[in-house]
């Protein structure tokens, strides 16, 4: 069984958190006291850690995620966990080759005993394009062109002819070999259309959006699955949360998400299972209280609610 269908099933919502584990303000994290956390989300019963893929700190931007390569990351949460899944949100394709990508992922299968989720976009920072010298405007192609190879690169001895990172003629093996299938989740559109994501993903992966736009998004997948005659795929997305001492508080905005009891947030979380939504990772980013807190209270009164 993979991590993806360990993590979903159609019909049910479950939550995850996104690295750092962590209440704080500006771009960079403190990243104290992380494997320690990582652990009690996994004893509470969290489903999969997340970790991101951001080459550079672009001040504009205001977030540098976990600050350390998402690869190594993941190795170094994978030996202070047991089996909670491990989700890349989102490996950058364009300015990853895709042969380290393969050697990467097929490594950490193996390692973590099948608890990698390949997460992968096409990046949402412009400005660091031109540190890998490549044209913006050829993101989508280049997202295209490597997700196929990765693709390729899988097989035994492997021949493809890519159109910007390279050829392999089938005289030549890339080692490990992982000979299960490592799921493949698309961040957001990545210049691709729906109905590609349908076709090419095994799932999808989106951003928070007001319920009226969510239901729409929704069955936009729902369509676009059909168009291609895909079976069901899980629909997954991000949420922005803080939760007051008082369970019974009303919402406030955060940017992509709200401040709330955890009265509402369970409310909130259902009314997405109920539209479709498969799994929430839940960002701790904007807390009031500390990371910890938090991951304790939403672990003990809204957890149970979604096992």
């Amino acid at each position: 069984m993979s991590a993806l269908s360990k993590l979903v099933t159609k019909g049910k919502l479950t939550l995850g958190l996104v690295f750092p584990l962590e209440s704080y303000q500006g771009s960079i994290p403190t990243m104290k006291n992380q494997e320690r956390l990582a652990k009690k989300s996994e004893e509470l019963g969290f489903k999969a850690l997340w970790f991101r893929d951001v080459p550079f700190n672009d001040p504009s931007f205001g977030d540098a995620g976990q600050l350390y390569d998402p690869w190594i990351y993941m190795t170094h949460i994978m030996n202070h966990t047991t089996a909670i899944a491990l989700g890349s949100a989102s490996i950058i394709l364009p300015l990853r080759h895709p042969v380290h990508v393969v050697k990467s992922m097929n490594s950490l299968q193996i390692l973590s005993n099948d608890r990698l989720i390949l997460g992968v976009a096409s990046g949402d920072r412009p400005v660091e394009y031109p540190a890998f010298n490549h044209n913006l405007e050829k993101k989508s192609e280049l997202f295209r062109d490597s997700f196929t190879y990765i693709k390729a690169l899988q097989t035994d001895f492997p021949t493809y002819d890519s159109a910007h990172y390279g050829t392999t003629n089938g005289t030549i093996d890339l080692l490990p070999k992982y000979r299960k299938k490592t799921p493949m989740l698309v961040t957001g559109h990545s210049g691709q259309s729906l109905e590609w994501i349908a076709k090419h993903s095994d799932g999808w992966l989106y951003y928070p959006r007001d319920l009226t736009t969510l239901q729409i998004i929704l069955k936009r997948w729902e369509t676009a699955l059909a168009q291609v005659q895909s079976e069901w795929k899980p629909f997954m997305q991000s949420l922005y949360v803080d939760i007051t001492k008082d369970s019974k508080a009303h919402p406030t905005p955060l940017h992509l998400g709200f401040k709330s009891g955890t009265d509402y947030l369970i409310s909130f979380l259902k009314r997405l299972e109920s539209y479709g939504v498969h799994h929430v990772i839940l960002n701790l980013k904007y807390g009031s209280r500390p990371a910890e807190e938090l991951i304790e209270v939403i672990g003990e009164e809204v957890l149970p609610h979604f096992m």
